[in-house]
């Protein structure tokens, strides 16, 4: 809601209306000292049309929050923020492509934008000292409109020419894929990729579409593409890079990949000798423009900073670059300017200088306001001074950045005897009736009192210390139905066939059979002789559900085709499996006995709460937050497990489930490993329970005992709703009045005892257990449906691949990395894993980076002090943290953001993986640097392992990591001893289908399904012209060949039609097989083929009326009753000597047969 009158009355006040006078009347410098709450009112002051006004900021965090508020007063439109780069302009990276693409169009709309040019544009001091190439602002972006005549080529090649990366699935900004006539883009400025469809050389129709399963959503006017680098390879840059190379050896490599049109990390730093001119954002500003710097001081030093690091990046880049000698090139230019030359800039373009300070200045530059009292939560206090404003004739106004707050602060006002009324529209000063508080949504931060004006705003922030926060308004899918996840197989992986065995798989063939042409996997077996090639298998692609990647031991011995050795050891595994599907059952069928308790359906408070979440829930939160309210909603009591990699959004799910409890008056314990866990669990639900009256509790080592007995006997009359703590809560003689939901998060990290206390309390009750990498057994049970289970496999929108460095440890690198984690106020994890020499490791990094603030930790400490430590770390009271391996568990520290591995070369690939995942929690770019020895040579396998790390620095899956490790160390700890084995003889996935099926058979669901097998003269297969990519041919051959309803088909087709486009006729006939395998399985034959003149139907039993039936309708058809087999003429076009039947009209005639057949 934009607030129009607040904003006039602030201008109003006598010392900003007069510098807004001095600055229109042409004043080049200007001062104000006002509390911080009025910078964005103040901004908002000066802004006039046709001129811009740019507000500079020390940190990057800080322009976020005034975008928010100025555009809260002005209208968002209004506001634009300028992004600077996330890298410094000498290191070998590039920026990211959405704050290239956001960078490039507030550009293009302040140098082009005219009448709609942004009026305030808020930009961190570091993109005001950051040179960029001239021009930046002319590039034309790729736009697209429906109904255009346009060629689709040249779409394509524009594309390629602002940098979007080709793949064959779109899944990240700045990527495009091109199908046919369909073209797939990812604007870095855009919440979802884009889809145009062509007919010809007209643009038919242009929708977004959801990442997570490609299909398309609501339609939209444009396809409006920024660039995606700074640094466009066009034909005059790439000549002068062909140059280049020539004249500096040492960079050849580099220059002439540049010179061949290929993008290279880092090449942007290049631009000053590859483009030449650099200009200021300054210098693009319109004429009559206002730079406005909040807080100087800060500013300044921040810039000194910036400068420095700037300059100690292009000693250590260019001194890395060019093997210890000094830079070979002058690439100076690219790096940041002083602020002073910044501020000459703006003198001689004659802009105004205006500076707004929370520091005092002379008198005559106060502005008569003070930053509204903070109460933290203290009610009492605010109402106290609420009901003084009013009686002294201040006007008061309350404001909440969403409606739900809003609405409850009026009730909790008026129960409390004083007036206030909820605005829908603005604020009204002048017409406000006295002594009635005015509540609005206006999402400010903080909020000032000024007497002159008789006027206070107080914020949700101020009264409750916590920010109430405000939905991004990026709209997610809101349940995805199916995620696309292409089968990756790579030719040599070995893959398990379920009746043939271990193979390994070799390529996609199309071959001819019976006169049609199909796709086949081709699968490698070993050799039935000695010294002979190994046998070879043909896979047809209706059968691929057979299939599976063998995850299990390192690498598995292949079988031989048509050996018995995988029948025995199928069997054995079998075997071994019915025992545990035993033991299962028995657990399951007492679960499904008991009766819990039914919670009732979600109440509006459970919708504010869940508005009030900062971030958009990723499509597989959604699904698992519904299960678990649809769990907590039967009488059965829950048993689910929720899988989510670090950093994944398990907590929201907790805290949803939490508060539903809390809603229906049942208690919540959550249990957690460690006490920093307690904390910060503590924290986020204390502030996502803030608005409500909930009575939240910590347990844990470092609360008194007093405070500990007051809890527990809180917790047995009933007083507290939430409960956090570590396994305390499960000690023996706890008492709990109400107990509706336990929540387990690290399931991995509580032991048997601790499972035998939480079965004690839980006969009935919910029970929600959290893990990044679940312990065996609980994968186990969830896996066979013993458990619940729902995995979290989307990372959150803005989390980005953690940057990996692998190279020879160097001292300049390291000061350069710690001072630039630094100088985002970021923190520093310094893994030196040796206990004996921790302490000197410490004094180096001391002496290397003298402002850094450096603490120990290690296992060797006490329990006690190393918590103390990782508190301290945790609430940023440290910048570096030189540790061991500790950290790798469960610790959640956002603001910690680059980790150097001293002696990466000593560990093993999970525990990399781990460690690297404590990085890169938060929206900042996170850094990890994997450095060894420079003068020792690595070992074969350190080499291999490091090459892996750094090749996947790709997000996700902690699941995935568990098996990936199994794949590498075999599986000899992922069930227990006594399964290992087996796991190993069939692989993972098999292994898990035949505890499935063993624990169907206990429960009398029925046999396990046969395999079908069609062999038919049809033409069926995904063209190449269709589907080009082969990953993405495995995938949807894949899912058709697991189709097991006619519904499936359908939804295929729709999926095909909207990522491929109109179906050709062999897909066409490819869908219908499918069709046609659901009703051969639901007759219970399982294989029909072309047999000579004939087509076999097997196995088939026939009463006698049915088989005089087949005679009469099938003439010449035989039945063989030993074999159970009906052989039935193949059917011919009618006339004498017509050809045999074939595609669409043989696949009806088959769908009739079968049909006859099971009558």
């Amino acid at each position: 809601m934009v607030q129009p009158n607040l904003t006039a009355a602030v201008a109003a006040e006598t010392h900003i209306a007069a510098l807004v006078e001095a600055v229109r009347s042409g004043a080049s410098e200007a001062s104000l000292s006002m509390p911080p709450a009025l910078y964005p009112f103040g901004a908002a002051a000066l802004e006039s049309p046709g001129s811009t006004v740019v507000v500079v900021t020390a940190t990057a965090r800080a322009a976020e929050d005034l975008v928010a508020a100025i555009g809260a007063l002005i209208g968002p439109e209004k506001v634009a923020e300028f992004p600077a780069w996330e890298t410094l302009p000498h290191e070998r990276l590039s920026p990211r492509s959405d704050t290239v693409g956001r960078r490039l169009a507030v550009l293009r709309q302040v140098v082009h934008g005219g009448e709609n040019r942004p009026r305030i544009v808020v930009a961190p001091v570091r993109s005001m000292m950051q040179p960029q190439v001239k021009g930046l602002a002319d590039i034309e972006p790729v736009e697209v409109l429906a109904g255009q005549e346009v060629e689709l080529d040249l779409v394509v090649q524009r594309l390629a020419a602002a940098a979007y990366s080709r793949v064959d699935l779109v899944e990240r900004r700045g990527e495009f894929a091109v199908r046919g006539g369909i073209v797939d883009v990812f604007p870095p400025t855009e919440d979802h990729p884009i889809r145009v469809e062509f007919w010809g050389d007209t643009v038919e129709d242009v929708r977004q579409f959801a990442v997570a399963d490609q299909r398309t959503l609501e339609p939209v006017d444009r396809l409006w593409a920024p660039p995606c680098r700074e640094l466009l390879l066009t034909p005059q840059v790439r000549e002068r890079a062909a140059e280049l190379a020539k004249a500096h050896p040492s960079l050849a490599e580099l220059f002439t990949k540049l010179s061949q049109g290929h993008a290279v990390e880092g090449m942007e730093s290049l631009a000053p000798v590859l483009v030449g001119e650099m200009e200021l954002f300054v210098d693009l500003l319109p004429p009559g423009s206002t730079v406005v710097v909040t807080d100087p001081e800060r500013i300044q030093a921040r810039a000194a900073d910036l400068f420095a690091t700037s300059d100690e990046f292009l000693a250590a880049s260019w001194a890395a670059a060019a093997g210890g000698g000094e830079g070979p090139i002058d690439i100076g230019a690219a790096g940041f300017r002083e602020l002073e030359e910044v501020r000459q800039q703006i003198a001689e373009r004659e802009l105004s200088w205006v500076e707004f300070s929370g520091f005092a200045l002379a008198e005559s530059q106060i502005v008569s306001a003070e930053s509204a009292p903070e109460y933290r939560g203290d009610l009492v206090a605010a109402l106290a001074d609420i009901k003084a404003l009013l009686v002294g004739g201040s006007k008061v106004v309350l404001t909440s950045a969403a409606h739900g707050p809003a609405q409850r602060s009026v009730e909790w006002l008026t129960e409390n005897d004083v007036p206030a009324k909820l605005l829908t529209g603005p604020v009204e000063l002048a017409a406000a009736p006295a002594g009635v508080v005015q509540v609005a949504c206006a999402e400010l931060r903080h909020g000032f009192v000024s007497a002159e004006l008789a006027l206070a705003v107080l914020t949700q922030d101020d009264l409750v210390g916590q920010r109430s926060v405000e939905r991004t308004t990026r709209s997610m899918p809101s349940r995805r139905r199916r995620q696309v996840d292409p089968l990756e197989l790579s030719p040599g992986d070995p893959v398990v066939h379920e009746q043939n065995g271990v193979a390994r798989y070799v390529e996609l063939v199309k071959r001819v059979v019976h006169g049609a042409e199909r796709e086949y996997l081709v699968l490698e077996y070993a050799p039935s002789k000695r010294g002979q090639p190994g046998d070879r298998l043909f896979v047809p692609m209706d059968q691929l559900d057979q299939v599976s990647r063998y995850v299990g031991g390192e690498s598995p011995t292949l079988d031989r085709l048509g050996g018995g050795d995988w029948t025995t050891r199928k069997s054995r595994a079998r075997k071994a499996v019915r025992q545990i599907a035993d033991e299962l059952i028995k657990l399951y069928a007492a679960r499904q006995s008991t009766k819990g308790h039914a919670f009732g359906p979600d109440t509006p408070w459970q919708g504010e709460l869940e508005d009030a979440f900062a971030f958009i829930e990723t499509p597989d939160q959604l699904a698992t937050i519904d299960e678990v309210k649809r769990d907590m909603e039967r009488v059965v009591p829950m048993d689910r497990l929720v899988c989510g990699d670090v950093g994944y959004g398990k907590t929201e799910i907790a805290v949803r489930a939490a508060f539903k409890a809390i809603q229906d008056g049942k208690q919540v314990i959550l249990l957690v490993p460690t006490t920093l866990l307690v904390q910060q669990h503590y924290a986020t639900f204390a502030e996502r329970f803030g608005q409500f009256p909930v009575v939240i509790r910590p347990l844990s080592r470092f609360q008194t005992d007093k405070e500990s007995k007051e809890t527990l006997a809180a917790l047995a009359n009933g007083e507290v709703d939430l409960v956090i703590g570590t396994h305390r809560l499960l000690q023996p003689g706890i008492k709990i009045k109400d107990l509706g939901l336990v929540i387990v998060d690290e399931e991995q990290r509580f032991g048997v005892e601790h499972k035998e206390a939480l079965k004690h309390l839980r006969a009935a009750v919910d029970v929600l257990s959290m893990s990044a990498t679940p312990i065996p057994r609980t994968l186990e049970m969830a896996v066979t449906g013993i458990r619940e289970m729902s995995t979290i496999a989307t990372p959150p929108e803005e989390r980005h691949p953690v940057l990996s460095f692998v190279g020879p440890y160097d001292d300049l690198q390291v000061t350069a990395a710690i001072r630039r984690e630094l100088l985002r106020e970021g923190q520093v994890f310094y893994l030196h894993n040796r206990v004996q020499s921790m302490e000197k490791a410490a004094a180096r990094i001391r002496e290397l980076v003298p402002e850094a603030r450096v603490a120990v930790a290690h296992g060797q400490m006490g329990e006690q002090r190393l918590e103390e430590v990782m508190v301290d770390f945790w609430e940023k009271r440290f910048d570096v943290l030189v540790c061991t391996t500790i950290v790798e568990s469960g610790l959640d520290v956002s603001n910690a953001n680059t980790m150097i591995i001293e002696r990466a070369d000593m560990l093993g690939l999970s525990q990399l993986h781990q460690l690297r995942g404590r990085v890169g929690r938060s929206r900042e770019r996170a850094y990890a640097y994997f450095l060894y020895p420079p003068e020792k040579p690595l070992t074969e396998t350190a080499h291999d392992r490091l090459t892996t790390i750094a090749q996947h620095s790709e997000l996700g899956g902690g699941m995935a990591v568990a098996m990936k490790d199994l794949e590498i160390r075999g599986a000899g700890n992922l069930l227990g001893g006594e399964q290992s084995g087996h796991i190993a003889d069939v692989g993972f996935d098999l292994y898990i289908r035949l505890v499935g099926e063993a624990v169907a058979e206990f429960r009398g669901d029925g046999p396990p399904e046969r395999e079908v097998k069609l062999e038919l003269p049809i033409e069926a297969h995904l063209p190449h012209a269709y589907v080009p990519s082969e990953r993405l041919r495995l995938e949807m051959y894949k899912r058709l060949a697991d189709v097991r309803q006619v519904d499936d088909v359908e939804q295929l087709r729709a999926e095909l039609l909207d990522r491929y486009g109109p179906l050709p006729e062999s897909v066409e006939a490819l869908t219908e097989i499918a069709v046609l395998r659901v009703a051969v399985r639901a007759a219970g034959i399982s294989e029909v083929t072309s047999a000579g003149s004939n087509i076999r139907f097997a196995p088939v039993a026939l009463k006698e009326s049915a088989k005089l039936r087949i005679n009469r309708i099938y003439p010449k058809s035989l039945y063989k009753e030993a074999a159970a087999v009906l052989l039935i003429p193949a059917p011919r076009e009618p006339g004498i000597g017509g050809k045999p039947l074939r595609n669409r009209e043989l696949l009806d005639w088959v769908a009739r047969a079968v049909a006859t057949i099971a009558g």
